[in-house]
């Protein structure tokens, strides 16, 4: 099985394994105690916490364990908001965050905050400027991961640190997919990290806050990790965690040249083995290991299925595989194709020939569904009417993407250049996919109109 899904969490490595098994004879104690072995288990967990700290290139004071990357998140917003509570309560953050920076946004919002949401552009990179401008007298706290999660951008960290400082409010950054690759640049304020993401264990973060930098703890206080991370420290999971981040870091600049060359070799030959795909995220500013791509008329989760089946572990951003049948946040803030989204994440140590057997096995795997789903063969599926004036009406109420592209892909050429196809859809997925297809196929996209049930996607034929 090749797992290609390092993104969501990173296999265990070696170091770290060995690690957690030693610190499980010799950290199991009580650190805040005064005998032996607590006073083992407190010159681990300070170790632990010196080599974090290098990694980060920080003060080992401003550094604490969190139970989980998520927990940091929570933990760093709450209190960079209360401690700045005098200045103002306006939230800046990008709309491609984690979902844990975004659901803290919504509860500060909820709770009588004001939030900014930074778009991004289609590689899903902000604009600093834009960052810039959203700074206010009243902003307490600014956020910006480093790198993105599902496809890989890495974000203008430095840039924006720099208009942060010069209007006197800090900056959070979520550097979970990164940190594992290298520090990151910048004069940042908070810090976040989650040690699953670069081959530690599951139920590890880190939180960092510079001194100087007005925090206040929020819930009951704790004596542990400075007040900011209550409950006992799982000694042997961060002793874990520390011990495996300096191993990749040693191991990052030979593993992230050898893994941009996969990647690279997978964005480019995709497209050319794959009719219809749309590679997103910047081809030169992203993280080593990520490549995320759209096939056209296919679904998401059958094609993750197909893939598992045959050997290959990856995810996806698509809706269909979302609880909630909605688009990817960071997909649609980016304005690309959500359906039949694939993402690679390649862990350290992934296998060349792994890599060209998945380009051996997607292709098929993408034409078989095709076929599945009548794309690019009439079915018959969908409803044509004709709306007068040149127009067509495609009737796609009550199917899920891709049937609506699917059937706006067939008919599209039965009208007269300059006419109009009008699809109804009541798949919250259309509103992005289509325009997608659009920019994809040149092909106009005259926009949403109101319609009984759902919405009426109107399509211009350009060509």
């Amino acid at each position: 099985m090749a797992y290609f899904d390092a993104a969501s969490a990173a296999p265990l490595h070696p170091v770290g394994r060995q690690a957690l098994l030693a610190a499980l004879d010799e950290g199991w104690a009580d650190p805040a105690r005064l005998y032996r072995e607590g006073r083992r288990a407190r010159l681990l967990l300070d170790a632990a916490r010196e080599a974090a700290a290098e990694a980060v290139e920080c003060r080992p004071d401003e550094l604490v364990f969190t139970p989980s990357g998520t927990r940091a998140v929570h933990i760093g917003i709450e209190g960079a908001l209360a401690g700045r509570r005098r200045v103002g309560s306006h939230l800046i953050v990008s709309a491609v965050e984690h979902s844990s920076v975004l659901h803290t946004a919504e509860a500060h919002g909820a709770g009588g905050g004001s939030v900014t949401e930074v778009a991004v552009d289609r590689t899903g990179a902000v604009d600093p400027a834009a960052y810039a401008q959203a700074l206010r007298p009243d902003t307490a706290l600014a956020c910006l991961q480093s790198a993105n999660h599902e496809v890989g951008t890495v974000q203008p960290v430095a840039e924006v640190a720099e208009a942060c400082r010069a209007a006197g409010v800090p900056l959070l950054v979520d550097a979970a997919q990164s940190l594992g690759w290298g520090p990151v640049a910048g004069d940042w304020s908070l810090l976040t990290a989650s040690a699953h993401k670069w081959g530690g264990p599951s139920g590890v973060g880190l939180l960092v806050v510079r001194k100087g930098v007005r925090f206040a703890p929020q819930g009951p206080l704790d004596e542990r990790e400075s007040g900011r991370a209550a409950g006992f420290e799982n000694i042997p999971a961060v002793v874990a965690a520390a011990a495996s981040l300096r191993a990749v870091r040693a191991e990052a600049a030979e593993e992230a040249a050898r893994l941009r060359d996969l990647t690279e070799r997978i964005r480019t030959r995709v497209p050319a083995l794959v009719p219809d795909v749309e590679v997103v995220g910047d081809p030169r500013r992203r993280l080593p290991g990520i490549v995320t791509f759209s096939c056209l008329f296919v679904d998401g989760e059958t094609v993750l299925h197909e893939l598992d089946r045959a050997g290959f572990s990856v995810s996806s951003g698509s809706s269909c595989t979302s609880s909630t049948l909605t688009p990817s946040h960071v997909l649609r803030a980016m304005g690309v194709l959500s359906e039949g989204n694939v993402r690679v994440s390649l862990p350290p140590g992934a296998d060349s020939e792994d890599v060209e057997r998945f380009l051996t096995v997607l292709p098929r795997v993408v034409a078989e569904v095709r076929e599945k789903l009548g794309a690019p063969v009439a079915s018959g599926a969908a409803e044509l009417v004709d709306g007068g004036g040149g127009a067509l009406v495609v009737d796609a109420l009550g199917r899920r993407c891709p049937i609506p592209v699917i059937e706006l892909a067939k008919v599209i050429g039965d009208v007269p250049v300059g006419g109009t196809v009008r699809v109804l859809a009541d798949d919250e997925a259309a509103r992005l996919d289509i325009p997608a297809w659009c920019e994809m196929r040149g092909q106009e996209y005259v926009g949403e109109e109101p319609a009984d049930h759902g919405s009426a996607y109107v399509v211009r034929r350009l060509s």
